[in-house]
């Protein structure tokens, strides 16, 4: 257990993801670089963590039950709704956006992946460089 509290960075990452697959693959690779972890699959309740500012990164996918993704980073933008907001947020999606909507979107988020573009390995060392 002591080896991987000295591997811990400190950094907490929500991640809301509604695939479990990918939600436990990504937890799995963060984790293990030193990241606290955690995954929800429910985009308002995923809404509600993010609004509690714990998070240092979140990692949002668009399509999630209940609420969308791109309605969970507009609620996070609005100073209204949340204020202050400390964490980075970095869309993950498989769709494929029109680019007036992709830019909307980039342009509200810190970041933006596409989750079959990229290993969970590759995640980690971008996360890496944003921190």
């Amino acid at each position: 257990m002591e080896e991987s509290a000295s591997q811990k960075n400190g950094k907490k990452i929500l991640c809301i993801e509604d695939e479990l697959f990918i939600g436990e693959l990504y937890s799995r690779a963060l984790q293990k670089a030193g990241y606290e972890v955690t995954v929800e699959l429910d985009g308002q309740k995923g809404l509600e963590l993010a609004q509690t500012n714990r998070f240092d990164i979140i990692l949002l996918d668009l399509m999630i039950p209940t609420i969308t993704g791109i309605d969970v980073l507009r609620q996070l933008r609005d100073p209204a709704k949340t204020p202050k907001l400390k964490a980075k947020i970095i869309i993950t999606t498989n769709l494929e956006q029109r680019d007036e909507i992709k830019a909307d979107i980039e342009s509200q988020a810190d970041g933006y992946i596409v989750k079959a573009n990229i290993t969970p390995r590759e995640l980690v060392e971008f996360l890496g460089s944003i921190d």
